[in-house]
């Protein structure tokens, strides 16, 4: 039997594991959309799209892949916490605040990885990227 500081030590690693192969999953995916779009993405700059405009459709496209796996995680760990209800100590296992950090914390981790490959979008130079096609 695991003593319970261990147990908790080794659950928060984990979940911190599991939370850095998201975050890199999310940032490889937008990464390889954005170096595929490249030529795209320059003429929608030369047609008049701001740099602004372009940020914001990269990190709406990083956002929409997270948002289904969010609604379904929150919706199954509610389930689990009222099977798992003996092994909470303390704590109320349906705790809206627990929900609403653990949420943040996703999209946060997830605009972050979205941002470093909607930064690099929005810095595509059109003549450039028109001239590669």
């Amino acid at each position: 039997m695991l003593l319970p500081g261990l147990a908790v030590g080794l659950l928060t690693a984990f979940g911190g594991v599991a939370l850095l192969l998201a975050a890199l999953g999310v940032y490889g995916l937008l990464s390889f959309v954005v170096g595929q779009q490249t030529s795209e993405l320059g003429l929608r700059m030369a047609l008049g799209a701001t740099p602004r405009d372009v940020l914001q459709q990269v990190l709406g496209r990083g956002l929409r892949l997270v948002a289904p796996g969010l609604t379904l995680g929150v919706g199954l760990a509610a389930a689990m916490a009222r099977v798992l209800r003996g092994l909470f100590f303390e704590v109320d296992p349906l705790d809206p605040w627990t929900y609403a950090a653990c949420t943040a914390l996703l999209l946060a981790a997830a605009l972050l990885a979205a941002g470093t490959p909607a930064a690099r979008a929005a810095r595509i130079d059109p003549a450039q990227a028109l001239r590669e096609e």
